[in-house]
C-alpha cells in the first residue's frame, strides 16, 4: 500500500482548531498599523459590526474610536492575511490573524512567545531596514553555527526575529 493509499483509507480525525495570536499592548491601533505593514497584512474592518452593536445598544460609544476613517473597537484591533477569508457581517478574518488587545500594564520582561519573519537570507538586511523605517528597533544580531538572524523589537518592545 502506498502512502497516498494509506492516507486515503484512514478515518478522518478531528477538525483542526481555529486560532489567532493575541498580543497584549498599550495601543492596539499603533500595533495593528505596525504589524499590518510589517507582515503585508490588512487591518480588519469591523465598522459594520460596530455600527450594528451601537444601534442595538449592545456597545457603549466610549468603547469605540475612529481608526482609518471608520469605527473600530477602542481596545481590540486585528490584522489578517489578505488572502484569507473574511466573515462578511463582522469583517473578522477567518484565517491567519494577530489580535492586539489593550491592557493597563506595560510590557515587563522577555517575551515567552515571538514571531520569526522569514524574508530569506538574501533579503534580511533590506527587511531589517524596512522594519526599522516602520518603527522597529534592532536589539542584537545573532551569528551562530546553526544560522544567523536579527532580534528586533516592535514599537512597544515586543521581540521578534528576522531570519
Amino acid at each position: 500500500m502506498t502512502d497516498t493509499e494509506a492516507h486515503e483509507t484512514r478515518a478522518p480525525g478531528p477538525a483542526p482548531v481555529h486560532w489567532k495570536l493575541v498580543i497584549d499592548c498599550g495601543n492596539p491601533q499603533t500595533q495593528a498599523d505596525f504589524w499590518a505593514a510589517a507582515l503585508h497584512y490588512e487591518v480588519e474592518d469591523n465598522n459594520a459590526l460596530i455600527e450594528r452593536l451601537l444601534e442595538l445598544g449592545a456597545l457603549p460609544r466610549e468603547a469605540v474610536v475612529e481608526f482609518h476613517a471608520r469605527l473600530a473597537f477602542r481596545d481590540l484591533v486585528a490584522v489578517r492575511h489578505p488572502e484569507d477569508p473574511v466573515e462578511p457581517d463582522s469583517g473578522t478574518g477567518l484565517g491567519r490573524r494577530l489580535l492586539f488587545q489593550r491592557v493597563p500594564e506595560p510590557k515587563s520582561g522577555k517575551n515567552r512567545l515571538h514571531l520569526d519573519l522569514h524574508p530569506g537570507p538574501d533579503r534580511r538586511e533590506d527587511e531589517v531596514a524596512r522594519l526599522r523605517g516602520l518603527g522597529a528597533s534592532v536589539l542584537r544580531e545573532v551569528k551562530e553555527a546553526g544560522g544567523q538572524w536579527v532580534v528586533m523589537a516592535d514599537p512597544e518592545g515586543n521581540e521578534f526575529c528576522v531570519q
